[in-house]
């Protein structure tokens, strides 16, 4: 990682040189019985790809908001780094209404919410359909472009037309903002914190993730060098049992007997 003024796109880049083809993402939907697991390779061409589209298609580049009205997903850290990539500001209403739209040059939400966005008349709108193999929306025929099928298109390298400026804003979240750099600033400082540590295997539950946000969730380990499991919906009964087949060492916002649970001193 560059040794000044270093931005979100240079933790993934170096999670790539670290480690390429070990876990760094892996996502469980316990409900739907979905588990998708992403190596720094795999996450990084999803992001390179995710980046050209919001390039070359909607000229995503500093200066520009993007609204990121998504849950706490393995699709969602790759839309966020993407905008990052391109030196855009992330407006992340992933637990909040849709307020905020008419500072935004593209909204990508999850297809269950695209219909309120589509009364306030968003042009430049973008549906996930959230499918654990990157699939299209299905049964939807509204006016927003699908994400799964536009991003096919793009190339698996990225280069910005204009290079991130570290001191543009890199997310509003309510009262929230941090620029870009200050994004990996408050990594690092959450990172130690909470004690995580290169190496590290971090089960995270999706709803405590949402209330944390995404410096928390998806950056801090980034800057520690740890990896994440994200468990949505999770069956209580068989963490354990999860956790163990994992390699987990540290979680958030669920207790395992024998792992240590971050944010807590007892």
């Amino acid at each position: 990682m560059p040794a000044s003024d270093p931005t979100p796109a240079d933790l993934l880049a170096r999670a790539l040189r670290r480690s390429p083809a070990t876990p760094l993402v892996t996502y469980y939907d316990d409900a739907a019985g979905e588990r998708v697991e992403l190596s720094a390779t795999t996450l990084a061409n999803w992001v390179a790809k995710t980046a050209n589209l919001l390039q070359e298609e909607f000229d995503v580049a500093p200066g520009r908001t993007v609204v990121v009205a998504l849950p706490v997903h393995w699709q969602t850290a790759a839309v966020l780094l993407a905008v990052w990539s391109c030196g855009a500001t992330v407006l992340d209403t992933a637990a909040e209404d849709e307020g905020g739209l008419e500072d935004a040059d593209v909204v990508l939400a999850a297809q269950a919410r695209l219909a309120p966005l589509e009364e306030q008349g968003v042009e430049d709108l973008l549906g996930l359909s959230l499918h654990p193999l990157g699939m299209g929306m299905s049964g939807y025929a509204g006016p927003a472009r699908d994400f799964a099928l536009e991003v096919r298109a793009h190339g698996d390298v990225f280069a910005p037309w204009s290079p991130p400026r570290p001191a543009d804003p890199g997310l509003v979240a309510g009262g929230l903002e941090l620029s870009l750099s200050g994004l990996v600033e408050a990594a690092g400082e959450l990172a130690d914190r909470l004690g995580i540590v290169e190496g590290d295997r971090l089960l995270v539950d999706t709803r405590a993730a949402a209330e944390a946000g995404p410096v928390a969730w998806l950056l801090a380990p980034l800057a520690a060098g740890a990896s994440v499991v994200l468990v949505n919906a999770a069956d209580l009964p068989g963490l354990a049992r999860r956790a163990a087949s994992e390699r987990v060492t540290a979680t958030l916002g669920q207790r395992v007997d024998g792992i240590r649970e971050l944010g807590r001193d007892d």
